[in-house]
């Protein structure tokens, strides 16, 4: 019962982990408009993501415009793209994989270490996927809060972290958390099928008893005498 509670719980995991991967691959809010110093035209917000930019006026209109060309955009820009899409796609996999090892699932029969097996690879998946989504939100926010400091880059191009970033690391502490569930998960139903194949069984049926008790006596008469 302890078990089917923690797959349920590390498919919940997991499937919030796999639609926050893909908002944060489609989300514009990686990068917004700061607003510091002489730059202090707040009614118009300037959003950057992987596919599009935004600018958004007075909270009332919003104009976005999708990049014309990958190599205008920066290193990390370029790099957070073949990531998020991998990592969107691998949390696609991984989400099905450990579908099909879930004990209410009976397309794959009823073998529980067939079953615990397919559930340490959708944890495993699972960890990986949150890897894979950390690496891209963090590197762009270093690149962020490095320009941010930055004395030469002017005030008018400084950005500050958008949703996205904070999504992303929320996204991926569910990924994680997620696939360390799953094969926690996995290694209990192995341990449970051990020991249920491991405890030999003491009862003897009143069949079995009358059974060895009418069983006839290999020796004859005359052996006796």
């Amino acid at each position: 019962m302890a078990t089917s509670a923690l797959q349920y719980a590390a498919l919940v995991l997991g499937g919030a982990g796999m639609v926050g991967t893909v908002a944060v691959t489609i989300m514009p809010q990686w990068r917004v408009s700061a607003f510091i110093g002489s730059n202090i035209v707040v009614f118009e917000n300037i959003w950057e993501g992987l596919w599009m930019n935004c600018i958004r006026q007075a909270n009332i209109r919003m104009q976005c415009k999708i990049y014309d060309s990958l190599l205008a955009l920066s290193p990390d820009l370029q790099a957070s793209r073949g990531l998020m899409c991998a990592a969107s796609l691998l949390s696609f996999l991984a989400f099905m994989t450990a579908i099909l090892g879930m004990k209410c699932t009976r397309c794959t029969g009823d073998d529980d270490k067939a079953k615990g097996h397919i559930l340490l690879t959708a944890g495993i998946m699972f960890i990986i996927t949150g890897l894979v989504v950390l690496i891209p939100v963090s590197w762009v926010a270093n690149s962020i809060i490095r320009d941010f400091y930055n004395p030469i880059v002017d005030n008018g191009q400084k950005r500050e972290l958008g949703e996205a970033l904070y999504l992303g690391w929320i996204t991926a502490l569910v990924l994680l958390a997620g696939g360390a569930i799953f094969c926690c998960a996995s290694y209990g139903n192995e341990k449970s099928r051990s020991y249920r194949y491991s405890v030999p069984s003491h009862r003897t049926t009143p069949k079995s008893y009358h059974m060895e008790k009418k069983s006839p006596s290999v020796y004859s008469k005359s052996q006796y005498v």
